[in-house]
């Protein structure tokens, strides 16, 4: 198996398996657990996690909340548009996706006195897009306020719905505090309130903030996976949990977001920027110890994160196993722990 080719990330996946809709209470989850030591397999439920994690283990977690980055408008020509939010820029400037013909000098109008001039055209469907309520520019925070009341999430592609009150709670973690991701760092969805509190009590706890983008979403196209250009996202590291990653502590990251950022910030020293860390088999981790994570898609840059730790012939043994037992796959799907 050739870890650099993407074809060699490939496994049958049924339909049936693909989570659509979030579980109910949230560590009611499955969770299978793997032991690189012994190469064990558990099966068991996400409220016994904390009987696999050692003890001495400090956990780190994605502390960002996931805004409403859709919002549906119309052009001046009376014409449908939806803009999708990917990041804020400087001098109150937003990079967004556009679905709709516009140009430069475009002007799209949504609810509530919004609207969005259309300042530049990228590469790769981005536009850069100025905003204004009621006339006058919105920051940062005005802006999310606005979508809060009138935007909608951004669910995976996986799940062919719209969003619903159920995802607006299921859809956030518990402890989601930093506004602006467009998705969720779906790893955390499955701590409960008092698993939380748990976790806090139990192991050494800290933060950092990536807001996850809409990039998460775009495939691998590139046969060679070492020429795909990996999507940047903002992130911020605290003080405290900078020092813990330079301290010896074993970690175990919640999530592929918390390991892109640990080990973007073990090569670089970056407090806080742009992450566009691709990890695999040919570029694993440095400092991260265990992961949590959930099932990810077939040739994606996630299954290849997982494979970064493991290897690209146990990430599809693992998978397999999986598939056989009927885990839920992908955003609200069951969890994996490899320690």
């Amino acid at each position: 198996m050739d870890p650099l080719l993407k074809s060699t990330y490939d496994y049958a996946l049924p339909e049936e398996l693909i989570a659509t809709h979030p579980v109910e209470p949230r560590d009611a989850a499955r969770l299978l657990v793997f032991e690189r030591a012994g190469q064990t397999i558990t099966h068991t439920t996400f409220d016994r996690l904390f009987e696999f994690i050692p003890g001495d283990t400090a956990v780190v977690l994605n502390d960002t909340k996931v805004i409403k980055a859709r919002v549906f408008g119309k052009k001046e020509s009376g014409g449908a548009v939806e803009i999708l939010l990917n990041a804020p820029l400087q001098d109150n400037l937003y990079s967004v996706y556009i679905k709709g013909r516009v140009k430069v000098g475009s002007l799209l109008f949504f609810d509530e006195n919004l609207h969005a001039e259309v300042v530049e055209l990228k590469e790769e469907g981005l536009r850069v897009v100025a905003f204004f309520h009621k006339e006058k520019a919105v920051d940062t925070q005005e802006l999310f306020a606005i979508l809060e009341r009138i935007g909608h999430f951004l669910l995976p592609p996986s799940i062919k719905r719209s969003d619903t009150h159920e995802d607006r709670i299921a859809y956030q973690s518990v402890f989601a505090k930093e506004q602006g991701a467009v998705a969720a760092p779906t790893a955390s969805l499955h701590f409960s309130d008092t698993m939380f509190e748990t976790l806090k009590q139990r192991y050494e706890t800290h933060f950092l903030t990536l807001h996850v983008g809409a990039g998460t979403f775009k495939p691998v196209e590139a046969e060679h996976i070492q020429d795909h250009v990996m999507h940047s996202e903002i992130y911020a590291i605290p003080e405290a949990t900078c020092r813990l990653i330079d301290s010896p502590k074993p970690l175990l990251a919640v999530g592929t977001t918390v390991t892109r950022t640990i080990e973007y910030y073990a090569r670089t020293h970056h407090q806080q920027g742009a992450c566009n860390l691709f990890l695999h088999p040919k570029n694993p981790p440095i400092r991260v110890n265990y992961l949590l994570t959930n099932f990810h898609l077939p040739q994606s840059t996630l299954i290849m994160l997982v494979a970064s730790f493991i290897g690209i012939e146990e990430t599809l043994k693992l998978y397999a196993i999986a598939v056989k037992e009927k885990y839920r796959f992908f955003s609200y799907g069951d969890a994996m722990l490899i320690v």
